[in-house]
């Protein structure tokens, strides 16, 4: 990547603060680099967080790109590169202003144009952005910094949308990079976000690093989770890959890092008595672990094979494979999430507690016909390696013929992406982790998208879905909204598009030294502070 000199210098400013923290002097005085050292829960390869739903690459997303609107800890969703905004008393016409002083990394100013463009993008690729952009006529600048949505019907989805948490997000690039096809990861890698990718120092399999921005204008008012003002208080942030999780909890003590990402469950009543370790729950709503099926293929085509595991997985069976200890996981059937306004265990009332025999019943009234499926199985997440083989074992009670294949997590990522035949290097199914802010809405919900080819991979077709999850983004009432949640469920209990297998708590473990962590449903880093 050719890169701007912006860029250029944040590097070697962040190269000149490692010499002078290594020793050497400026003007006879020598200055301490304050770098934040993380583990994070995979290693980062895909970074295009339109182009996957990969948490990775959302979480360096935040740190490289902004956002029009952001959520804060309330749930309530608040201006972030947005100044101000009116809606027409119709509620057909969207009016926005940006922030001054909005810069991107290579020194342009951030433009509505880039707004726009980088709206498009990511409409087209995600499912709550899908949802807007059906209301949406069309969108225009309005001036250098201003721009007007026009709708074609009235809908309280557009704030909502545009400030949407957790993937896939809609982050702001600039135009030019905003115009690759969102079926195509870009190739530059440019933001308005409070760090600066160090693309020279990106060694995948190794670590990822992000320098301040030092042209990055924070807003005025306190950090609230993902609103509010984005202050830094380091000069750089380091993901740094350790793979085994003994280590890990081993280099926290010592300092060698300062956060754990993901923490082994197993390993944190060990934490917790070490008195150099705190462990702090950044994410009170958790997250909700999930089967998903490749539909485009047999078995998982026929709706039959698909309920079969509805009533075959035992939600406690995975939680305690992955999690064990009660503190940390909850049975939930509650596809949008328990504790929510949309809990309800409509239709799913008799499914999810073990039903072999059920289970059996389907397989054999279906039209599976003995061949191998490929569940793909992903050895290197803590959270996630347990799963599979459970899942295997369940499956073969009842009569499927399971070919677990192990890689690692981005090798899957980049695989569960392929159309074809498991046969010939496609999937049939896998598991993986939502957080909980992903899965509380029909809406949001990414694997109940049933658009067809416009779905996750998976690509589940189903209109009676899709019809319902527009009437959902009609429906201002609330109590109305759940009538309809449960409607939706319902019909996702007999044509499933994937299945959920619990909520699940995780903490960050820290050093005692860390403090200022922002509380969300998203790993961010802004707000942190390191006491040296």
């Amino acid at each position: 990547m050719k890169l701007t000199e912006t860029v250029r210098q944040s590097i070697k400013k962040a190269t000149m603060l490692g010499l002078l923290a290594g020793g050497m002097t400026l003007g006879g005085m020598a200055q301490a680099e304050n770098v934040l050292r993380v583990n994070m829960h995979s290693d980062l390869k895909i970074v295009d967080p339109i182009w996957t739903t990969a948490y990775m690459s959302r979480n360096y997303g935040y740190m490289v790109y902004d956002t029009l609107f952001a959520m804060d800890t309330k749930g309530q969703v608040q201006p972030q590169m947005v100044d101000t905004y009116t809606v027409s008393d119709d509620g057909l016409t969207y009016d926005f202003t940006l922030r001054d002083g909005l810069k991107f990394h290579d020194g342009a100013d951030v433009t509505s144009a880039d707004v726009i463009a980088s709206i498009k993008r990511w409409g087209a690729k995600d499912a709550m952005g899908q949802k807007m952009m059906g209301f949406v006529a069309e969108m225009t600048e309005t001036g250098t910094n201003t721009f007007q949505f026009k709708l074609n019907e009235a809908t309280g989805l557009i704030v909502q949308a545009l400030g949407k948490p957790s993937s896939n997000v809609p982050f702001i690039m600039p135009a030019r990079i905003a115009a690759t096809p969102p079926s195509e990861q870009i190739t530059e890698y440019v933001g308005s976000g409070p760090f600066v990718f160090l693309t020279d120092e990106w060694k995948p399999g190794d670590k990822a690093e992000f320098a301040k921005f030092a042209d990055y204008k924070p807003r005025s008012e306190p950090g609230d989770g993902l609103a509010g003002g984005k202050v830094v208080h380091v000069d750089k942030v380091v993901w740094k890959v350790i793979r085994d999780q003994q280590t890990k909890m081993n280099a926290l003590s010592k300092g060698e890092i300062d956060v754990i990402e993901s923490p082994s469950h197993d390993l944190l009543p060990l934490m917790e008595q070490d008195e150099n370790i705190q462990l702090v729950d950044l994410n009170p709503f958790g997250n909700q672990y999930t089967f998903r099926f490749n539909q485009l293929h047999p078995p998982f085509d026929d709706p039959k094979v698909r309920q079969a595991l509805l009533y075959a997985f035992d939600q406690e069976e995975f939680l305690l494979a992955a999690i064990g200890d009660e503190k940390y996981y909850k049975l939930c059937k509650a596809m949008f999430i328990c504790g929510t306004p949309l809990d309800t265990e409509m239709g799913f009332e008799d499914k999810l507690e073990g039903n072999m025999a059920k289970a059996r019943e389907l397989i054999e009234a279906s039209d599976y016909d003995g061949k191998p499926l490929i569940l793909m199985y992903p050895t290197d997440l803590a959270v996630l390696e347990p799963l599979p083989p459970v899942a295997k074992d369940i499956m073969e009670k009842i009569g499927l013929n399971v070919d677990m294949q192990a890689m690692d997590w981005q090798t899957l990522v980049g695989r569960r992406n392929k159309k074809e035949a498991p046969e010939d290097g496609g999937w049939n199914a896998f598991i993986t982790s939502w957080n909980s802010v992903d899965n509380a809405s029909p809406l949001t919900t990414p694997f109940l998208n049933a658009a067809c080819e416009q779905a996750l991979f998976g690509w589940p077709c189903d209109d009676t879905i899709q019809a319902l999850r527009d009437d959902f983004s009609r429906e201002p009432d609330a109590a109305k909204q759940l009538e309809i949640a449960e409607k939706i469920q319902t019909r996702a209990a007999e044509a499933p598009t994937h299945v959920h297998l619990g909520q699940w708590y995780q903490p960050h473990a820290m050093g005692k030294n860390i403090s200022g962590a922002p509380v969300s449903p998203v790993v961010a880093f802004w707000g942190y502070k390191k006491a040296e």
